[in-house]
């Protein structure tokens, strides 16, 4: 489970993190979260391991903040979000049209342009990838 961001994002660029946990309640365990990685090494992380495992994996940005007052900036943005979804949520018919679902969920599904699981980075990949978070995070500061 991830954002669907569009092509120019600036979140592509930042940090992101895998956090894995139980499918369900009936397992109980703490998740783990791993990170930071470069987006695509986190998707290709998640999908491997989750292929191979019945577990949840939630891929999601690393939004480094370097005062308090942006992290209350960030906290405030992610409440008006979940305020404008739920909204949106409330404002739509309870039942909808289940047909545009579908409809919507096949297009996705055809556009898919990683149609099975993406192979999992090397540590090397993963190595360099972390050389340049630690650039990214280390010139944000400056």
């Amino acid at each position: 489970m991830t954002l669907d961001l569009p092509d120019d994002s600036p979140m592509l660029g930042l940090p992101w993190i895998i956090t894995f946990g139980p499918l369900g309640d009936a397992d109980e365990w703490e998740p783990v979260v791993c990170g930071p990685y470069e987006r695509p090494h986190a998707l290709a992380l998640a999908e491997a391991v989750v292929a191979e495992e019945q577990l949840m994996a939630v891929v999601e940005p690393l939004v480094p903040a370097l005062s308090p007052d942006e992290v209350r900036g960030e906290i405030a943005a992610a409440q008006v979000a979940a305020e404008d979804e739920a909204a949106r949520i409330e404002a739509a018919d309870l039942y909808g049209d289940f047909d545009d679902v579908i409809d919507d969920e096949l297009e996705a599904a055809e556009v898919d342009e990683h149609p099975g699981p993406r192979p999992a980075p090397d540590e090397a990949e993963l190595r360099a990838g972390f050389a340049r978070i630690a650039r990214l995070l280390t010139e944000r500061g400056r």
